[in-house]
């Protein structure tokens, strides 16, 4: 659900208050050693950079028009706004995995000084839906990583595209987004349910965003 600092929230439990991020917060981010995250990585993934603006709801395979429910939601599934994001996707037997990071100043009007979004959006938004075109997804806020000197937020998306005929296409992501000192640092694993492939989990995208954070971090 929701870390600040060193504190891990239980799933189903409210949210806890923890002291502000240490002056170590402050340390300098490089968008561009996120490339460094790739080592990471299984063996057999395809990587490429990515091209123009990407958040979480771009990720789980929403176009430009989508809405969420409640509305105040919005700003979980997309936190980099309007600033450009530098990072990678990867492809490969257990899923497509996008690593990305953007300045998170000015990105969104609805979130706390830190960057973060406001806890009573978090508070709101323990369960919600995306939809945006033929797709439609539900989310549920699941268990965050603690990073030091970070905000985490994890997020569960179960996704189903009704494409033409009728037939129904279903896709699972795990994200988990890292609120540090003025960007915003995400990783997204999107799987296929009905793969015979094992797929990648939660777990491996908890230990990316670690790996990712580390890396912006030099």
């Amino acid at each position: 659900m929701w870390a600040l600092a060193s504190v891990v929230v239980a799933c189903g439990a409210p949210p806890e208050t923890a002291s502000e991020p240490s002056p170590q917060a402050q340390t300098h981010i490089n968008p561009a050693r996120i490339d460094r995250a790739r080592a990471a990585l299984p063996d057999g993934y395809e990587v490429a950079d990515l091209d123009g603006r990407v958040a979480p709801v771009t990720a789980w395979g929403y176009g430009p028009r989508w809405s969420t429910d409640p509305v105040q939601c919005a700003v979980l599934a997309d936190p980099v706004g309007d600033q450009p994001t530098t990072g990678w996707s990867a492809s490969g037997p257990g899923g497509i995995v996008y690593a990305a990071v953007a300045a998170a100043a000015g990105a969104i009007d609805r979130v706390a000084a830190a960057g973060a979004p406001d806890r009573a959006i978090v508070d709101a938004c323990a369960r919600w839906t995306v939809s945006g075109g033929r797709t439609t997804g539900s989310i549920e806020l699941t268990p965050a990583p603690a990073l030091p000197d970070a905000t985490t937020l994890a997020m569960a998306t179960t996704s189903t595209t009704v494409v033409e005929g009728g037939t129904e296409t279903r896709s699972r992501a795990d994200t988990v987004t890292a609120y540090l000192a003025g960007h915003v640092a995400f990783v997204a694993v999107v799987t296929d349910p009905g793969s015979a492939h094992p797929q990648l989990d939660a777990d491996f995208a908890a230990t990316l965003l670690a790996e990712t954070v580390s890396a912006l971090r030099g």
